[in-house]
């Protein structure tokens, strides 16, 4: 007698695709709200005081709880708690540090006592950015959060199955979200009207969190039905629980590390590259805000139509250490060009083909990293796995637009009293700020070669395919 084979919901490539698609939305509205001031920063100078220094420490601020331990709490709530659960509380917590740093911009935050008070302490920084900051510090906790829950939730949908295609759909429509993002930002803010303000953007993509909210509840209901299917309990985890003590096995991990440090050099120089990226090329080009943001879009979405394709390249074919090394030298052309070429030759096509270079770039180390994860690391502590790597790269992430912002002011000294006092022509020189991003990327060209190296000794599985045949 035939027996029948009972499929899971996750079996159905609708069932699955469709639950990537709900968590792909959540990221998508989280990484459009990241950048949503990135594209502003001239026009922030100029109507609230912030100067490059102060810009670098707001886009640091989103990390800086997570270097402090969120992340690890989170890597640990997420094993023991579940990816609805998680995922849930981390879209919540996106949507109340939001909303905190829409009340920052906003004009109802202005002459406040709470502005008052903020601004009597630490002088260095006008109480709006500060509380900005803290706002985006809750904001990035949740954000963090969600890229760990995400990452684990599509490992468990897809294991066996299309996991690097999947993953790498996600982080391209996470992508999306950033060309879109420069490109209706300082359209949604008026830049060049009459009067332009940097809180309608900072309100719309606020609104869109929420929406990612939804979208997660969606696809929890479809997971409390898979885990049903599956047997499992209510929290969707295996049977053998996550425990304390296996964060040490982890620390204790070399490739860990290799990884690691790949991870927190590689994407030091590209999240922080983007905050500044507009003005850069606004300073190099001489052109304006918007301008330089439609050049700059063109970086995500370079990476969002090949990441797909690598991803199906690596599921078939593996080869995930060699394009480590690859996207690491595409990164430090890219920056290096940034840095020495585009200043002394101020071509808007060098910009865009440096840009979309660098798009490449980006789908290519991402596309191969993350999928790479659960070949390392057991199951039972994959999450704690994937949270103690975006604790090691919130590290990078909180200190380098910090040192850029610095570095950047003092390399120009009277640029930014010549920008708040209107003064035409007043640009940034960012030769030496993109020199420090072009250092990040050798640094991580090196440890993507020790690690195919480590590969190549040991046998983890890095250059295969993840379909088992």
């Amino acid at each position: 007698m035939t027996q029948t084979i009972r499929k899971n919901l996750n079996d159905h490539a609708w069932a699955r695709w469709s639950a990537m698609l709900f968590i792909a939305l959540m990221m998508l509205f989280a990484h459009m709200f990241v950048d949503v001031i990135s594209p502003l920063k001239e026009l922030i100078q100029l109507q609230r005081g912030w100067t490059s220094d102060v810009f670098g420490t707001y886009a640091g601020s989103e990390y800086l709880l997570n270097v402090w331990g969120f992340l690890i709490v989170a890597g640990i709530i997420l094993d023991k708690m579940g990816i609805r659960f998680t995922g849930e509380l981390s879209a919540i917590i996106m949507l109340a540090g939001a909303c905190i740093k829409y009340y920052a911009v906003s004009d109802a935050f202005v002459g406040t006592g709470l502005e008052a008070w903020l601004n009597s302490w630490w002088v260095a920084m006008p109480g709006s950015a500060k509380l900005a900051s803290l706002g985006f510090m809750i904001f990035g906790c949740g954000c963090e959060m969600a890229g760990i829950t995400a990452s684990k939730a599509l490992a468990k949908w897809f294991e066996g199955k299309e996991m690097a295609l999947a993953m790498g759909l996600e982080m391209a429509l996470a992508r999306v979200g950033v060309f879109f993002i420069f490109t209706i930002s300082p359209r949604i803010a008026g830049i060049g009207g009459a009067d332009p303000s940097v809180v309608r953007p900072v309100a719309f993509c606020t609104a869109l969190l929420l929406i990612g909210l939804i979208c997660y509840t969606i696809f929890c209901l479809m997971d409390k039905k898979l885990d049903k299917q599956l047997g499992e309990v209510a929290t969707g985890e295996p049977e053998e629980e996550f425990k304390i003590g296996d964060i040490g096995k982890i620390f204790s991990s070399r490739l860990f590390w290799i990884v690691a440090m790949l991870c927190v050099l590689y994407y030091s120089a590209i999240f922080p590259f983007q905050k500044f990226a507009a003005n850069m090329l606004q300073s190099n080009l001489g052109i304006s805000a918007t301008a330089a943001s439609d050049i700059f879009r063109w970086f995500p979405i370079g990476a969002a139509f090949i990441t797909p394709f690598l991803g199906w390249f690596l599921d078939r074919k593996g080869k995930g250490a060699t394009m480590l090394i690859l996207g690491s030298l595409l990164m430090i052309i890219c920056h290096t060009t940034f840095a020495l070429v585009l200043p002394a030759f101020p071509s808007k096509m060098i910009a865009f083909s440096a840009i979309i270079l660098l798009g490449i770039s980006f789908s290519l180390v991402p596309a191969a990293l993350w999928p790479s994860i659960p070949k390392i690391m057991d199951k039972r502590y994959l999450g704690s796995a994937y949270s103690l790597i975006f604790w090691v790269q919130n590290f990078g992430l909180s200190g380098t637009p910090i040192i850029i912002g610095y570095a950047l002011e003092k390399t120009n000294p009277g640029v930014a009293e010549q920008i708040a006092a209107g003064v035409e022509g007043a640009t940034y020189n960012y030769t030496v700020p993109m020199l420090l991003f072009a250092s990040l990327g050798v640094l991580a060209l090196l440890f993507a070669l020790w690690l195919k190296a480590d590969d190549a000794r040991n046998h983890y599985g890095l250059e295969q395919p993840n379909i088992k045949k």
